[in-house]
């Protein structure tokens, strides 16, 4: 049918812009711009109406910045800005994201819906999150009542977010108002596997509202969250019209044929265009869903970019071991801002053996990387005579030596420094203090040592593809873990086999299943209380570590934080 909205019946068309799309937190005027490109790209399509995701203007989530009146207030004069930069000649209808405020002054979560230069509408989100990630929305003001736009015949229904979850609120009350169609502005996390709830989700939703449902996230990452994008258009019987790229910037414009003049609405605008001379759009893509380690890989990648170039780092310093950990955060470094902004440093002990230099430095040389040895020996050395130091409190000093040794590189020359733990190890405490745990940024700190070698395996399998070296050495995933402060030392020595550690810590932790959950699954009673008892006593070093990328649904510190004074106990 085009691009007019011509009424055909009962039913209606028209032709929608989802903008897929990154911002920064605080970012009001860059996020502006990003907002205006948008509107033109869309405009430029002869879209009628463009959708962007929640908050956009002021990047998401803000947390304590809500509580200021000086970035509510802010957040309030650079909508009115966008609104006017639109202009009063343009056409096109613009949902918004923004912050808001109350009468009362309290922060909320709302959209402008802007047209010709002004803003004619508002919708504030209803269901506030304060969990998790979000806890934020424990000093928000929801919103009455639900919006409906009718945008040349068409109702359009707008609901935020959480706004979906659940059918009672403004899906019910959307659905007795009878839509032809329903926009969801998102800000949604990526976790593994929530594209199949999302999916999911808005079909069961779409059918309820008896309308077609245009979910629109956003892409990036803020501090330790990563967001995916994944945009969805479904019709009203469920069926996929639309779905974009994960993680990355886009703008979907595609047409919508629904039922026209449907309900009564809040707001009219007629923009009475006719579709002659515009050009037909093609068939809207459905793009394929990545695997499962090419989904994590991109995250991380994604995290560690965002999180230097959000934050003004000129390059990335990575303390290479030879060992697996390492090795994969080189090659996510690599990926994410370039080998050339990329520096790793071997610092070998006398105790590292022969292959662990030799594999960090073919790690590097694989990709590129600038690369530089520091013997730590010396230092050691010196550290033991004035201290006289033994035994744990010798070994944890090489780490704590070489810990210094990647601050004093970063204080001199820029880096940000990578914390190459894994989730693994931080479940455990298997991390020394001021020594290893260390740095900046941590990327691979909610992945479990398996999924380490997963994603290796698989990044150096996507290199062969491409007819690319693979960027780790196949040395540095066969051989067995080990910290090398002492002689033959392996991790072994102090924590069960990763395969059996890392299946006992997804119940314990990820499924929070206590010793019963652990039992059931058949793990011993000693076994049990062991890891039970390791996982809980190293929550003050987990408080301590650097932030990282979460992928999962409960990572260290966003989801998961226990007590660290706590006379608790499983099993007591």
């Amino acid at each position: 049918m085009g691009n007019e909205a011509l009424i055909n019946g009962n039913r209606a068309s028209i032709r929608l812009a989802l903008a897929q799309v990154n911002p920064t937190v605080g970012d009001l005027a860059g996020n502006r711009s990003i907002i205006l490109e948008s509107v033109q790209q869309a405009t430029n399509a002869g879209a009628d109406l463009i959708v962007f995701p929640e908050m956009v203007l002021t990047g998401y989530p803000v947390e304590d910045l809500a509580l200021r009146h000086s970035f509510r207030k802010a957040s309030r004069l650079a909508i009115a800005e966008v609104a006017d930069a639109i202009g009063e000649s343009s056409n096109i209808v613009a949902i918004v994201g923004y912050l808001d405020e109350s009468q009362s002054g309290a922060p909320q979560n709302a959209v402008a819906i802007i047209h010709r230069g002004q803003i004619v509408g508002r919708y504030v989100k209803r269901h506030l999150p304060n969990y998790g990630v979000f806890d934020e929305f424990r000093n928000f003001t929801s919103g009455e009542g639900t919006f409906v736009l009718r945008l040349n015949q068409v109702d359009i229904g707008v609901a935020i977010c959480e706004d979906i979850w659940r059918y009672e609120g403004p899906i019910a009350e959307l659905a007795e108002r009878n839509i032809g169609l329903l926009v969801v502005p998102n800000g949604s996390p990526y976790e593994r596997n929530k594209d199949d709830a999302r999916s999911a989700l808005v079909k069961k939703r779409a059918i309820e509202v008896g309308a077609p449902l245009a979910y629109v996230n956003m892409t990036g990452g803020q501090d330790d969250l990563i967001f995916d994008g994944d945009s969805i258009v479904v019709g009203a019987d469920g069926e996929i019209i639309a779905r974009a790229p994960q993680f990355n910037d886009g703008l979907i414009v595609l047409d919508i044929e629904t039922k026209a003049a449907s309900s009564a609405p809040d707001l009219t605008i007629d923009l009475a265009v006719n579709s002659a001379g515009k050009a037909k759009l093609a068939a809207p893509g459905i793009a394929p869903r990545l695997s499962d380690p090419a989904e994590i890989w991109s995250a991380l990648v994604v995290g560690l970019r965002d999180y230097v170039e959000k934050n003004g780092f000129n390059s990335v310093l990575v303390g290479l071991s030879g060992g697996i950990d390492s090795a994969v955060v080189a090659a996510i470094a690599a990926d994410a801002v370039g080998a050339k902004r990329t520096y790793g440093v071997s610092m070998p002990s006398k105790y590292s053996s022969d292959h662990s230099m030799s594999d960090a430095k073919d790690s590097a040389d694989r990709m590129g990387l600038h690369y530089s040895a520091v013997h730590i020996q010396p230092m050691v050395d010196a550290f033991l005579e004035s201290l006289g130091l033994t035994g744990l409190a010798e070994e944890n000093l090489q780490a704590r030596v070489r810990g210094t040794t990647l601050m004093g590189l970063s204080n001199q020359d820029g880096h940000l420094v990578l914390a190459t733990g894994n989730k693994s190890e931080l479940a455990v405490g298997y991390s020394t203090l001021y020594g290893d745990a260390v740095g900046g940024y941590a990327p691979i700190k909610d992945l479990l040592k398996m999924e380490v070698w997963a994603i290796a395996r698989w990044r150096n399998e996507l290199a062969i593809s491409r007819g690319e070296v693979p960027p780790i050495p196949e040395n540095s995933i066969s051989k067995e873990p080990s910290a090398e402060l002492r002689p033959d030392q392996r991790d072994s020595d102090s924590l069960p086999d990763y395969p059996t550690l890392d299946r006992a810590l997804s119940i314990y932790i990820d499924e929070d299943g206590g010793l019963e959950g652990l039992l059931a699954a058949g793990f011993a009673t000693d076994l049990s209380m062991r890891i039970i008892r390791m996982v809980d006593r190293a929550e003050y070093k987990r408080r301590q570590y650097p932030p990282g990328t979460k992928i999962s649904a409960r990572a260290f510190g966003k989801d998961r934080r226990l007590p660290i004074t706590s006379r608790w106990s499983e099993g007591s």
